[in-house]
């Protein structure tokens, strides 16, 4: 039996209930989650004691611990770019950590985001001021890395306000390379969220990497964020082992591309998950695994805010090999024509491990090798939660994302849960009949009350 634990970044169905999916497919694995209550969402932070006296509980003998430091340290993803707690509150809690993962004598795989910096005046998930001065800021940050220091109207007091939350998270982000020095952390990574070519975010990541080579610590910077946590489940599960996957793109010529809210080429971004997933990236002759990305041409779609592509039309041959497929021709949304012509397949049940086209080029890719690895290496397959997982993400990332979500935003219905039941019946029949699926009950909700993201719920 294998046993790991997790805490998310927060209570978001990508980031709890997906792996929860995931290590379902085998009935070998055991996931330890803290309760979903005690976790963050956009308006609450996560309840940092409850977790703590959770992990303490947490039985002997686990294969590894997966830890979202910025849950302990700020409260969750979200409210590290919202909190005004001192770094004496934070390291507080840190050190209540750090005493705890001392006596799981486990593997610790952790990870912690460098703040972004959103391009937007949206302030859902930023503090207050970024409603008017966002995209200035924003401004300021890519001009001082480019240029160096720069005029700004930006007022003083909030310009400080902001550059003194950076640099409290940039001086608790270099403590945890203390924590990977004396061997606390086994493998620490730095996320890069929604990344720019130039930018204070870009800057630190820079300084990070040379502190990193400079004390010869298992560190890594990352672009990605939320599967990342999925990314490092993925190396638990190959410790020890030897798996080669081969990318497969269906635009070869287009991998130099770089995808929204990336700040790497296509190849590097598929390349940096496979070797973080603790696998080796191969050509198709070496390969134990195929990886099918499914990739754009000159700039990638993103159907919400109009951005419509030219979808995939060339001929779908599917891999003899065990395969599984990264749909990143859109950001956030699968390719109707690829998912179209894939539906249309006979699917090998012993060859498929999996389907993923949800937000980021690295969201998809995350979390869809997770889910190749945890099958691929099953002793005891639950083929039942593997299909129910497929029919998840195809009614998430296909008939969701890439249709009906764009519907609701042009009819501004809102999160209206009977309107998704009804524009959902003809996706569930579709699916339902291709996975054979034997399922009661399919719900849906909005968890953020937002419509970027719905939760699927099969019984």
């Amino acid at each position: 039996m294998k046993k790991y634990a997790l805490i998310p970044i927060d209570n978001r169905p990508v980031c709890y209930t997906l792996p929860m999916q995931i290590s379902d497919i085998d009935n070998d694995t055991e996931l330890f989650l803290p309760e979903r209550q005690f976790l963050g969402d956009l308006t609450k932070n996560a309840d940092t004691k409850a977790i703590l006296n959770w992990m303490e509980s947490l039985p002997n003998g686990l294969d590894a611990i997966i830890i979202s430091l910025d849950t302990i340290a700020y409260g969750g993803l979200i409210p590290s770019r919202r909190s005004n707690d001192t770094t004496e509150d934070i390291k507080k809690r840190l050190d209540a950590l750090k005493n705890i993962i001392k006596t799981k004598n486990t593997k610790i795989y952790a990870f912690s985001s460098i703040m972004r910096i959103s391009n937007n005046n949206i302030n859902e998930e930023e503090k207050e001021y970024w409603s008017e001065y966002g995209k200035k800021i924003f401004q300021y940050s890519y001009e001082c890395h480019q240029k160096g220091l720069v005029t700004t109207d930006i007022p003083p007091q909030i310009l400080q306000d902001y550059l003194n939350t950076r640099q409290r998270n940039f001086e608790i982000n270099k403590l945890y390379l203390d924590w990977a020095k004396e061997g606390i952390i086994d493998t620490l990574v730095y996320s890069k969220d929604d990344c720019a070519e130039f930018g204070f975010n870009v800057m630190e990541a820079q300084q990070l990497q040379k502190l990193i080579k400079e004390n010869n610590v298992n560190a890594l910077v990352k672009t990605g964020a939320d599967e990342i946590p999925l990314s490092l489940l993925s190396r638990a599960i190959t410790s020890g082992k030897n798996l080669k996957i081969a990318p497969v793109f269906t635009q070869k010529d287009y991998t130099n591309k770089i995808s929204k809210y990336e700040d790497i080429s296509v190849f590097e971004s598929v390349k940096g998950q496979i070797e973080l997933a603790g696998c080796e990236c191969c050509d198709e002759t070496q390969a134990d695994i195929i990886l099918l990305v499914n990739n754009f041409k000159n700039e990638q779609g993103e159907l919400v805010m109009g951005v419509d592509v030219e979808g995939f039309s060339g001929q779908l041959n599917l891999p003899q090999k065990p395969y599984l497929i990264a749909d990143i021709l859109n950001a956030n949304g699968a390719d109707n024509n690829f998912v179209k012509k894939f539906l249309e397949k006979d699917i090998d049940f012993t060859t498929f491990l999996g389907y993923a086209g949800w937000n980021t080029t690295g969201n998809t890719l995350g979390s869809a090798i997770c889910c190749a690895l945890m099958k691929h290496f099953s002793t005891n397959l639950n083929l039942s939660s593997f299909k129910k997982l497929q029919l998840i993400r195809f009614s998430d990332d296909w008939a969701y994302q890439a249709n009906i979500r764009n519907t609701l935003k042009k009819e501004n219905a809102g999160t209206n849960i009977n309107l998704v039941s009804e524009k959902m019946k003809p996706y569930e029949q579709i699916l339902i009949k291709k996975f054979n699926a034997k399922f009661h009950e399919i719900g849906y909700n909005f968890p953020w009350q937002r419509l970027f993201e719905i939760e699927v719920s099969i019984s």
